[in-house]
C-alpha cells in the first residue's frame, strides 16, 4: 500500500471547490473555489496552512474554482498553475489578479518528489484540465477529474494507476430531469460539456482494470443529487459486477472537509461505506 498519502476534500459542489493532497513533505491544491479566508480556516482543521503549498493547480476558470483566486494570489507566495486558455479567462474576469506567481502548468510538471501531470476534459470552460498527482518515493498517485460531460481516452489513460480518485458524480438524471433548471441548463448539464452522472461515473468507475483504494465521489449538485444516492447508485453498480470490494467509497461535502488516508487514520465526518 501506498505510504503518507493524504486527501482532503476542502470542499466540494456547486458552491465551491477545493481539495488538499499531501505526501510526507510536500502540500498541493486542486482549485480555490472558495473565498480565502474560509480555504485558511479548512485547511487550518486539517492541520495545514497556506504557506506549506508547493503549488496551487487550477483546473479551470469558473466561479465555483477560482473564487478566492485574488485574495489568495495577493496574500500568499505559493505558485499558481493553469492552462493558457484558463488564465486568459481569469485575467479577464478578474483584471485585478496579481499576476507575479501566476504559472502555466504543463503536460508533466515536477515539484520536489511529486511529478503533476495535466489532462484536457470536457467541459463548457476555456481550457479545462484535470491533474493527477505521483509522488515517486512514496509510489502512490492521486487523480482528479471533476467538470467533465463525459470521460474520454485521455482521461481513462490518466487516471490509470491511481490509488485515489477524486470523480465527480454530479446529479442524479432523473432528479436533474424532474426539477427546476430552466430547460436550457439541464441540456448543458446533460451535454457532453457539462457535468457526470452518478450513473456514468459507476459506469466508468467498472471499466478500470484497477480500481483505485479510495475514491471520493465529488462535485454534488445541491439540487439535483444526494449524497447517499450518489453513494447508492455507485454501489451498485459496482457491486453489480462484484467490484465493490477493491476499493473504499467516500463523498465530499460543500460545508466541511472530507478527509482519507492511505496509512489507514480514520476520515473526518463524511459518507462513506460504512455508514
Amino acid at each position: 500500500m501506498a505510504k503518507d498519502l493524504q486527501v482532503v476534500m476542502l470542499a466540494s459542489g456547486s458552491k465551491g471547490n477545493a481539495a488538499l493532497i499531501s505526501t510526507d513533505s510536500q502540500r498541493f491544491l486542486v482549485d480555490v473555489g472558495i473565498s480565502c479566508r474560509e480555504l485558511v480556516k479548512r485547511m487550518q482543521q486539517v492541520g495545514a496552512c497556506p504557506e506549506e503549498l508547493g503549488g496551487v493547480f487550477i483546473t479551470h476558470e469558473h466561479v465555483d474554482h477560482v473564487k478566492g483566486v485574488v485574495t489568495f494570489a495577493k496574500k500568499y507566495q505559493v505558485p499558481l498553475y493553469a492552462s493558457q486558455g484558463t488564465w486568459r479567462a481569469v485575467f479577464s474576469k478578474y483584471p485585478e489578479l496579481n499576476r507575479a506567481n501566476c504559472r502555466l502548468s504543463g503536460p508533466r510538471m515536477l515539484v520536489g518528489d511529486v511529478q503533476i501531470n495535466s489532462f484536457a476534459i470536457s467541459h463548457d470552460a476555456a481550457q479545462p484540465q484535470g491533474y493527477s498527482f505521483y509522488w515517486r518515493s512514496g509510489d502512490a498517485k492521486c487523480s482528479y477529474v471533476t467538470d467533465t460531460g463525459f470521460v474520454t481516452d485521455i482521461v481513462r489513460e490518466a487516471v490509470v494507476g491511481s490509488d485515489v480518485l477524486i470523480l465527480e458524480a454530479n446529479h442524479d438524471v432523473q432528479m436533474l430531469k424532474n426539477g427546476s433548471y430552466p430547460y436550457e441548463l439541464k441540456q448543458r448539464i446533460l451535454g457532453t460539456r457539462g457535468h457526470l452522472s452518478n450513473a456514468t461515473a459507476g459506469q466508468f468507475l467498472v471499466g478500470l482494470e484497477r480500481l483505485p483504494k479510495h475514491i471520493f465521489l465529488a462535485h454534488l449538485s445541491e439540487q439535483n443529487n444526494l449524497p447517499r444516492l450518489a453513494l447508492d447508485t455507485v454501489k451498485n453498480i459496482l457491486d453489480s459486477k462484484k467490484r465493490l470490494q477493491e476499493t473504499r467509497l467516500l463523498v465530499a461535502n460543500q460545508h466541511q472537509p472530507v478527509a482519507d488516508y492511505l496509512t489507514g487514520q480514520l476520515a473526518l465526518p463524511g459518507f462513506d461505506e460504512n455508514k
